[in-house]
């Protein structure tokens, strides 16, 4: 078989219709050509999480759509975000020889080899699955992206968010129909339908709905009521951590920047704002956030006093400081002689007690 220097120009050369999407904090779509730049050490890569590139690959006949292959890859990055080429190559090196030695016969451009593509990351060690929620909302994204039908589930939920079920009789939807709704909101007023009902939404639903918002950018009147809905939950006692976690989740890509910053402002200046849930929410989902210095500076002393203490100040700053903009702006603030007496501590306590 060729051999390639790129993943991307080998996907070329089949033939097959392929979108990328970065799997890592959210779903969204990764440009052939800003992977390609990624592949050639060109440019870091845009969205590390936990030291990795987080790929979903998508490929399909166009004559026979349904006929899908799907690969998921962790690719590891080196301290400046590039890729490690020669993890890349091995992975690669690793991929043709499976497909040298199936039974394929040639390029996904007949349904009948998807199998052998499908088999392809067997045993492969830079393959991974994604958990339920990021598997049902790939699913979801995989058949809008390729012009499928919904899930079977899919009905079930457009008469629950349209308010032709009763608010309460959750349980029938299920996990893929929601994920159906909300990731296909841009389609039969779905988007008005999800602003109409969230202020009313059960705990179980409203959080299983923001666990797939978090990968939409909702418009300005759904981003409205799903702030109105977390500054409630941080005022309530009756609340959990988990909730507010999902609202902070949802609020991730919405419409107003400013209403953003000032919504999770109060959450970190809530009895919330210290647990685990709700700062591992908004550090991994509300990243782009937290370049604005205020709430930075809010953040960090928040987490400094964290219900999980230094072992958590170390994890979440270790993966925000891998953003080159998010480490610049840290190290800023690591060095204000405002700083608390806690945070100063928790900063010793990651970096030892020599940092200044």
């Amino acid at each position: 078989m060729t051999q390639f220097e790129t993943l991307v120009d080998f996907i070329r050369q089949t033939e097959a219709q392929f979108r990328i999407f970065d799997m890592g904090r959210c779903i969204s779509k990764l440009s052939p050509d800003t992977f390609h730049k990624v592949e050639q050490g060109h440019i870091p890569y845009p969205a590390p999480f936990l030291h990795q590139a987080w790929v979903g690959i998508l490929m399909w006949n166009p004559k026979a759509a349904s006929e899908s292959v799907v690969w998921f890859l962790k690719l590891p990055l080196d301290e400046q975000g590039f890729l490690v080429q020669a993890a890349r190559d091995d992975f690669l090196n690793r991929l043709l020889q499976n497909l040298s030695n199936s039974m394929g016969k040639g390029p996904l451009d007949q349904p009948a080899d998807a199998t052998e593509y499908r088999d392809a990351l067997k045993d492969n060690p830079f393959s991974f699955t994604p958990d339920q929620e990021k598997m049902a909302a790939f699913h979801a994204t995989a058949t809008l992206t390729t012009g499928q039908p919904a899930s079977s589930f899919y009905q079930p939920a457009v008469s629950y968010f349209s308010g032709k079920t009763d608010i309460n009789d959750w349980p029938g939807i299920g996990f893929q129909g929601i994920a159906d709704f909300v990731i296909r909101h841009q389609q039969n007023d779905h988007e008005t339908q999800l602003a109409n009902i969230f202020s009313q939404l059960p705990d179980t639903p409203l959080e299983a709905t923001c666990t797939f918002i978090e990968h939409i950018k909702p418009n300005k009147e759904l981003s409205s009521v799903i702030v109105q809905r977390l500054r409630t939950a941080v005022t309530n006692q009756n609340s959990s951590a988990n909730q507010v976690g999902a609202l902070v989740r949802a609020i991730s890509q919405g419409f107003d920047e400013r209403q953003k910053v000032d919504v999770l402002n109060d959450v970190l200046n809530s009895p919330f704002g210290t647990d685990p849930e709700v700062i591992a929410a908004l550090a991994s989902r509300c990243w782009s956030a937290l370049q604005h210095p205020e709430l930075l500076r809010t953040f960090l002393e928040t987490l400094a006093l964290n219900k999980a203490g230094q072992a958590c100040f170390n994890r979440v700053m270790a993966d925000l400081m891998f953003i080159p903009t998010l480490r610049a702006l840290s190290l800023q603030q690591f060095r204000s002689p405002e700083r608390s007496e806690a945070l100063s501590k928790a900063i010793g306590g990651m970096f030892g007690s020599d940092f200044s």
